[in-house]
Formats: structure tokens, sequence, C-alpha cells
């Protein structure tokens, strides 16, 4: 078919291959240079949750999280597509009760947790799940914090007209090089979501890792520092990210040993940054799709994605092998067969 995306992986049963995944990814430099590309980098997607640690930007550079003494673990969680863990609501509730509100004035909606123990904790003891353990809630207690020292409304936060979303969208245009006019949608947690080109996403989170400190605007200057502060928090503080049992992003940061940060976002896109070191200097800002929105192939492109840009060694690929390789198994718990990448990254390095 013309314009069909690249396969990135494919579902085995024996040596039958059932299921294919094709996508794209993208991997550049702060300056937009890209290093390596599959498929058109061009592509718009929804940004989903992948650009939390973007959105948590004007919660620093308005002084919000000076003013009420946030704490790393907190911007961590503001950053976070958390699994609803006792670590997370918690965290989430402090941080609102510091800025004087509670789970109440959160406008996330509510959903089980998505850790199992901590879901099943609820259900023995018959309590309700609520908006703490929407996965989402770390970032809306950010914006609420942020609307709170603006002294602006908090009923109406998740508004696009709203300033904080207001300078959540441009904070995310400067970072990504696009037109802050970008097509808008609506997250699953009420809050803004912007259709852009994949390597926009790319760029934000090279940006993230590696600000360009610009020396003509104080606004930059101020940008770069916070994202500096939330690079730091996100690798100090990768349990929060995800959860503790089964999270990619809380895994994949664990087994780095803190030389990226990462997001997923909902219908399979990825971002990562690679803080700079010896092999890439400049840093690196990677973004991922899978075309179909399936998790199934997910965590086996972004593993081999590190691993083809030598990000990730081969021990701590094995670290990871749960999702690089996953394996299938049937109601009889018998191996029978695997989710395995297949692709060769296109590299550009003159």
């Amino acid at each position: 078919m013309e314009n069909e995306l690249p396969i990135l992986a494919e579902v085995l049963r024996g040596p039958i291959i059932e299921a294919r995944h094709r996508g794209v990814i993208v991997a550049l430099e702060p300056d937009g240079r890209v290093i390596a590309r599959l498929g058109d980098e061009g592509l718009i997607t929804a940004t989903r949750s992948t650009i939390k640690p973007v959105q948590a930007i004007p919660l620093i550079t308005s002084g919000a999280a000076d003013r009420f003494n946030i704490t790393s673990r907190e911007l961590a969680v503001a950053c976070a597509s958390h699994s609803g863990e006792s670590i997370h609501t918690e965290t989430v509730a402090g941080l609102l009760a510091r800025i004087g509100l509670d789970e109440r004035a959160l406008l996330c909606g509510a959903h089980p947790a998505y850790n199992e123990d901590a879901a099943r904790r609820l259900e023995r003891e018959g309590e309700p799940f609520t908006e703490l353990h929407n996965n989402c809630s770390g970032k809306h207690a950010g914006m609420l914090a942020t609307a709170v020292h603006l002294g602006l409304s908090v009923e109406d936060y998740v508004s696009p007209d709203h300033p904080v979303q207001r300078e959540i969208a441009s904070t995310f245009a400067r970072l990504g090089g696009i037109d802050p006019q970008m097509p808008m949608g609506i997250d699953g947690c009420s809050a803004p979501t912007f259709g852009v080109p994949l390597k926009s996403l790319a760029l934000a989170f090279a940006r993230l890792v590696s600000p360009l400190r610009a020396e003509s605007s104080a606004s930059d200057s101020s940008a770069a520092e916070a994202a500096g502060r939330i690079v730091a928090a996100m690798t100090a503080h990768p349990e929060m990210i995800g959860g503790t049992k089964g999270r990619l992003d809380t895994d994949l940061a664990v087994a780095a040993g803190g030389r990226l940060i990462c997001k997923v976002g909902a219908e399979a896109v990825y971002s990562i940054g690679v803080l700079p070191y010896e092999a890439w200097p400049r840093g690196l800002g990677i973004a991922i799709k899978i075309e179909d929105g399936s998790y199934r192939a997910l965590g086996a492109v972004v593993v081999e994605t590190l691993a083809q840009l030598g990000v990730l060694d081969r021990s701590e690929q094995e670290r990871l092998a749960s999702y690089h390789r996953p394996v299938l198994v049937n109601h009889r718990s018998l191996n029978v067969g695997e989710v395995r990448a297949n692709f060769n990254l296109e590299f550009d390095l003159q």
C-alpha cells in the first residue's frame, strides 16, 4: 500500500507470524538534527501523557513549586502516569493539602488503580477509588498548584482557555519547535492534548534533557532551569513515574541507571530523553508511535530502539527482557510464542 508505515514488530506463534505492528521512530539532537529514523517522522499524533514533563514546567517557572515547597518526589508524580499505589495517592494528597485543596478539586475523573494489589485492597476494605487513584492526579495537582499560586480560578483549570493551559501550550510549542496554534483535543483526564508531528515530541524531549539556554530570553533560561529540576526528579524517583511493579517507564529508567527519562502515552506513543553522555554528548530525544495504538508491541520496540542506538548495553537489555521479547502463554501457561521487534533504524550520522 502507498505510504504504508514500516513494520516495527511481529507477533509469532511458533514459526507463524500472526500479526504485525507498524509505526514510526525518530531520534534527534536538541538542534533538531535527525540522527536515526524509520518511517515518516512528520506523522501527526496526539501527545497524550507523553508530555506530562512539559506540562509540569509552568509549575516551576510560575514560582508555585518554590512557594509551596514542592519536593522532588512531588515533582516526579506531577510528571507521572502512576499506578495508584499508596506512595502515589498519599504524595498527591499531601501536595493538594499544602495548597488548601483536596481530591474533590481534581477534574481528572476517577478510575481504579492500575496496580492490582492496590485495587484489590480498596475492594477488600470496601473503600471507593477516587480521583487520587487516577494515573493523572499528580499532573492535575501540579496544574492546581500553579493556578492557586497565580490567583486564578481552580474550577476550570483544564479549560483550553485557562491561563495555565495556555502557558503549557506555549511552553510545549517552544520546546517542540511548532506553531502554538496546533490542533487540540481533550485527553482522557479532561486536560488538553495536542496533535503534532512525531519529530516535535522527540525535539521537546531532547531539549528537556539538554536545554538550549538562549541568553536573549529570560523565559528560555527559566524554562531550562525548570527542565533540569524535572529531569532530576524523574531520574531520582522512577517509582513515582509508573509504579513499583510491571511499568515500562519505571523499569526502563531503573535499568538505564539515570541516563534517560521516558514517558508513555495512550494509544502507544512513547517519548524518551537521553541525557548527554559519552556516546551522545548532546543528548537525544526519541519518539515512537505504534500506528494501531497497541501496547503489545510498544515495549519490544522501545527497548530495541535504545539497543540499536547504543543507549542500552546487553546486560541492561537482559534486565528488560520481559518487555524486549514478551512471551505469549496459553491457558495452560505454556510458552506458545513471542512479540519480536523486527526493524533496522536508518542512521544519518554525517
